[in-house]
Parts: structure tokens; C-alpha cells; sequence
């Protein structure tokens, strides 16, 4: 079978996009952040917005893609026992290590916590509850911050796979060879628009990953639509056959749902409030579908760049948030300018990340806690799949 390197490439670019997104969330205007600069931009909302309702979608389904060929040639059993060490020991040694930096800065920022990191790590090591909106999560004393995706992801494991029987039957075959023109791209949306309407008036989106049912409604949706979509050939040259329409439609459907939330008021009829929600969801399936259509056609190649960057997302993912947190910490109040601040944030978030993973990778210990494989016989294994698609750094992702 052939290798998927579009599914690889498009993952490291799916968590690329994620770093951007999280250093341009310094500068949007009326978006609350753990930091915010003084240059604010409104311009930077547009494309903000365009990215922020699919980002997190899309690397849902990659995940759930990558479940799919995780699965080929290992039990249950072992799969599970293989997810957990490579989500929950990051996810643990990320929120202990990596994470902490963050609330310090937010905290500091906002004037509830004395400065002097070491102080703040002795009580932040107590996870007792600290002043009221000291930083994200300061009600349950700690917080995982961008590494909620990690938690949220092994619980979605632990539940697929107590379902999965219910994708082994001739049910989904029969939906794989029925989706296909414009049923690919309406039918699998309503259920998102289904879960928006039902769920989101009642669940705030906190990251509490207990009480986040509008959120698990839709995340594990596409999680389970990315497993399902695996390496069916039919439907992958469905999605590259209509990349070019989907990209219309889409683009159709986000000027529609921009105008609806920007000209209409705030306190619509709940009718109303659904129509803008269903052509939200429509809108994310068919971004969704252009990106996996356009990627399908454009990155199914043996990238050179592809073998680091396929073993660098997990680090970076890890790392990212935090340097660039502690970046602005230093920076924004040295008030460079609208030009060189975020050029100085963002090149230094990225050569942070460069250099912290060249030293990650070089220390066996430091590496599963960073996701990565471990080091055998003085050399660093790439594990593949049966269909001998890499296992990427992210098998989370």
C-alpha cells in the first residue's frame, strides 16, 4: 500500500499553523490572552477568525486519521497501553516543567502574583487555589493550557475504543461509497451543526474537560470522521476530484457566515442563532475538505524536510506556547514597536523551539517526555505502520 506522506506533511503544518495562531493571539484585537501587547491589530481579526473554526477541527480528524493506521497490526490492548505513555507522560511532565512559565507571566501581568518564579513554583506545587483570575485555571490551583489537546485526546482514545466495533461492520462501508459530490460535504456537517445547537447555549468552551460537552460534541465527531476516513481510496479522490469547488464553497460559506455575525445583533431569535451556527459547521467541513482535497494533491511526495519535521511537531507543540509567553513576558514592556515586537517574539519562539528539540532529541531520558521515540542501540527508530505510513512524533496527532 502507499505511503501517505500528505497525511505527515499536512500534520506538521496543521501544528505549524498552531504556533502562528497562538503568537498572533498577542496582537488580535478583543481576543483575551494569557499576555497582550499594546499594538493591537482589528485587521488581524479577519483571518483570525477564518483559521480559528476549523484549526483545532483539522488536527482532530489528523488524529483520528492517525488512529487508523496506528491500529493496523496492534492489538487493543497494546495500542491503548502505547497511546497512554505517549500522551499522559507529556501531557504530565508538560504541565509540571513546560506549562508553568505561563501562569507566572499572566500572573505578574495582572498584578495577583509577586514576582520571583521560584517563590511562585513553591506554591504553584501546593495546587491549592489562588487568587480570582490570577491566570486560566487559578480555581483549581495549576493549569495545562495548550496541553489540554493531550488530555482531551486520551480520553477520546479510551472511547473510540470501546466503540470501534460499531466502525467494523458494513455500515461505514456502505457510507464510504454513498458520500460522495456534494453528500461528502453536507452530510457529515449536520451532526456539527447538530451538536452546536443542542449543546453549545448550555457549555461554555473553559477547557474543563469535564464539563466541556459542547466541544467533546464536536472534537470527537471529526476525531471519529478522520479514523472513518483512514485510507479510503474512494473518498480520498472524491475530496482531491472536488478540492476546487469545496475551496468555492467555502469561501462562499465564510463570507455568509461573516456577514451574518457581523451585521446582524448580538440578541438574535434562537431560529436565527442556529441558521448562523449550521453555516458554521457547513464552513468548517468545507475548509476541512478543501485542505484534505489540496494536500491530497500537493504533499503525497517524499519531502525532504519531512522525516525532522514529522519527529519535531511533538516538542514544538509542547514548547511552543511557553516560549512565547515567556518571550513577551521580557519583551512587551521594552516597547520595540509594532514591527519589531512580534518579529522578535516570533523568531524567538521558533529558534527556542529549534534549539530546545536539537537538545531534547540528543538526551534518552528527556525524549518520551517530549513524545518522542526512545533511543535503541544508539539510534533513534522510526516506527511505521503496516501500510508503512510513519508514526508521527505526534502519535497523539
Amino acid at each position: 500500500m502507499q505511503r501517505r506522506y500528505d497525511i505527515d506533511a499536512l500534520r506538521a503544518l496543521a501544528f505549524a499553523l498552531l504556533i502562528l495562531y497562538h503568537w498572533a493571539m498577542l496582537y488580535v484585537a478583543d481576543w483575551g490572552w494569557h499576555l497582550k501587547s499594546t499594538h493591537l491589530s482589528e485587521t488581524l481579526q479577519l483571518p483570525m477568525l477564518f483559521v480559528n473554526r476549523w484549526r483545532m477541527d483539522l488536527i482532530f480528524l489528523i488524529s483520528g486519521l492517525s488512529v487508523h493506521f496506528l491500529l493496523r497490526g496492534s492489538s487493543l490492548g497494546r495500542f491503548v497501553a502505547q497511546r497512554s505513555w505517549r500522551l499522559l507522560l507529556p501531557l504530565t511532565f508538560g504541565c509540571l516543567v513546560v506549562v508553568p512559565i505561563q501562569p507566572y507571566a499572566q500572573g505578574v501581568a495582572n498584578g495577583l502574583v509577586e514576582p520571583g518564579f521560584v517563590d511562585f513554583l513553591l506554591r504553584y506545587y501546593r495546587f491549592q487555589p489562588w487568587p480570582a483570575e490570577a491566570f486560566d485555571g487559578w480555581e483549581y490551583g495549576f493549569t495545562w493550557n495548550h496541553l489540554w489537546y493531550l488530555a482531551y485526546l486520551w480520553v477520546y482514545t479510551l472511547v473510540f475504543v470501546a466503540v470501534l466495533p460499531l466502525f467494523r461492520n458494513g455500515v461505514g462501508r456502505r457510507a464510504h461509497a454513498a458520500l460522495r459530490g456534494w453528500k461528502l460535504v453536507v452530510l457529515p456537517a449536520l451532526p456539527l451543526a447538530l451538536g452546536s445547537i443542542l449543546l453549545q447555549p448550555h457549555f461554555e468552551e473553559t477547557g474543563d474537560l469535564i464539563h466541556d460537552w459542547y466541544r467533546h460534541a464536536i472534537y470527537f465527531s471529526v476525531f471519529l470522521y478522520g479514523y472513518w476516513l483512514g485510507n479510503e481510496a474512494g473518498l480520498w479522490q472524491e475530496l482531491l476530484r472536488l478540492r476546487r469547488r469545496t475551496l468555492a464553497w467555502a469561501l462562499a460559506l465564510f463570507a455568509a457566515y461573516l456577514a451574518m455575525i457581523r451585521l446582524l445583533p448580538e440578541d438574535v431569535p434562537d431560529s436565527m442563532q442556529y441558521a448562523i451556527w449550521t453555516v458554521r459547521s457547513l464552513y468548517i467541513w468545507a475548509a476541512i475538505c478543501t485542505i484534505l482535497g489540496w494536500s491530497h494533491h500537493l504533499l503525497n511526495r517524499p519531502f525532504r524536510w519531512l522525516p525532522w519535521a514529522t519527529e519535531a511537531v511533538y516538542p514544538w507543540y509542547v514548547l511552543h506556547q511557553s516560549l512565547t509567553v515567556l518571550i513577551a513576558y521580557w519583551v512587551l514592556p521594552l516597547k520595540f514597536g509594532a514591527v519589531v515586537e512580534p518579529a522578535i517574539v516570533l523568531l524567538g519562539t521558533v529558534l527556542g523551539c529549534w534549539a530546545l528539540h536539537e537538545a531534547i532529541r540528543r538526551v534518552p531520558w528527556l525524549r518520551p517526555c517530549f513524545g518522542l521515540k526512545a533511543k535503541r542501540g544508539g539510534r533513534m527508530q522510526v516506527a511505521a505502520s503496516a501500510d508503512g505510513l510513519s508514526r508521527p512524533a505526534v502519535e497523539a496527532a
